[in-house]
């Protein structure tokens, strides 16, 4: 059996809970409790956004980046601007020299803490409105902002950092999609995913059919998008789309041990990685040419197909009501 470092991630982890048990997020007394630099001051990489929260494990070096939605937890503006500046960021802290043989952050971790829930996707409701008002040119908008963020996580942000998905509950449509375009994909066992576009008449256009197609094969990510039935970690895992399955609860030490047995080959992984993309690479242009076909389909959406997706809408605010009461 593998041992891990257990202390630095004890600590790290005991240092989040101060900070949720005095809600003072934003009070720099509680950020310093987490690791910083040698001279004492708070890392940049430690920040509260409007809908997203990111701690720097300066010992790993691992950016822990938390989905801290206040409603449906779905990838709304707010939460796609949030992630645009954390990547941004992260390019910034690796200008210094010298970073491929020595890199400021090692793993950027996409994660939640919200029970049951990693990310719902798309935000339906906004969806629905600005298709009924004919907009297409802000429905084109936010296709592309989502696009553009799943395509500067599936090539790592052009730096030589891992990108890992932490799933701890369901990852549906976008949610799943987002997940796909990380190096490293872990799942707790109770996680689901699916891609449930297709009960609305729609499909997932922000990267499903290209990152499951080179996970799997195109056979396959066909039958999964027409299904639009949801997966448990277990059959992903099997089908090889999930790189490593762990028990509930145990998804936070799961990576810290990946990377305690892993890290002395973080520039072999890294460079697999690379290759990965250079074999077959997903480019920008054809994760926004998929994104326009979606948004042609999204457009000629009737009003049946409205009101389907405003039932699931519904349904997901009345799970997150009962998780909040």
């Amino acid at each position: 059996m593998t041992v891990i470092r257990k202390p630095a991630y004890e600590e790290f982890r005991g240092a989040l809970r101060e900070i949720e048990r005095n809600e003072r997020v934003n009070d720099p007394t509680v950020v310093e409790a987490l690791p910083v630099h040698d001279d004492g001051s708070v890392h940049p990489l430690n920040r509260t956004y409007t809908e997203l929260e990111t701690r720097f494990d300066s010992q790993e070096r691992i950016l822990w980046c938390y989905f801290k939605q206040r409603h449906r937890p779905s990838f709304t503006f707010q939460l796609l601007d949030d992630i645009a500046e954390v990547q941004n960021e992260l390019k910034k802290v690796f200008k210094a020299p010298d970073v491929e043989r020595d890199p400021p952050v090692r793993f950027a971790v996409w994660t939640t803490e919200t029970p049951g829930i990693w990310n719902l996707g798309g935000d339906l409701k906004l969806l629905v409105e600005l298709i009924r008002a004919g907009d297409r040119e802000a429905v084109e908008r936010y296709a592309q902002h989502t696009t553009e963020r799943v395509y500067q996580n599936t090539t790592s942000m052009g730096l030589p950092l891992v990108t890992v998905a932490l799933i701890k509950g369901d990852a549906l449509g976008g949610g799943f999609e987002a997940a796909l375009s990380c190096n490293l994909l872990i799942a707790e066992r109770s996680a689901k995913f699916g891609l449930p576009e297709v009960m609305f008449n729609l499909f997932p256009g922000m990267g499903a059919y290209s990152l499951l197609a080179r996970k799997i094969d195109p056979v396959q990510a066909e039958r999964m998008i027409f299904s639009g039935r949801v997966y448990s970690a277990e059959e992903l895992y099997q089908l090889g789309v999930i790189d490593i399955l762990v028990e509930d609860g145990e998804g936070d030490m799961a990576v810290y041990e990946h990377i305690d047995k892993n890290g002395r080959m973080l520039n072999a992984h890294r460079a697999i990685y690379k290759v990965r993309h250079r074999v077959n690479p997903v480019t920008r242009g054809e994760l926004m040419d998929i994104a326009t076909i979606w948004v042609d389909a999204a457009m000629n959406l009737e009003e049946q197909d409205l009101r389907r997706m405003e039932r699931l809408v519904n349904a997901q605010d009345r799970r997150w009501q009962k998780l909040h009461r």
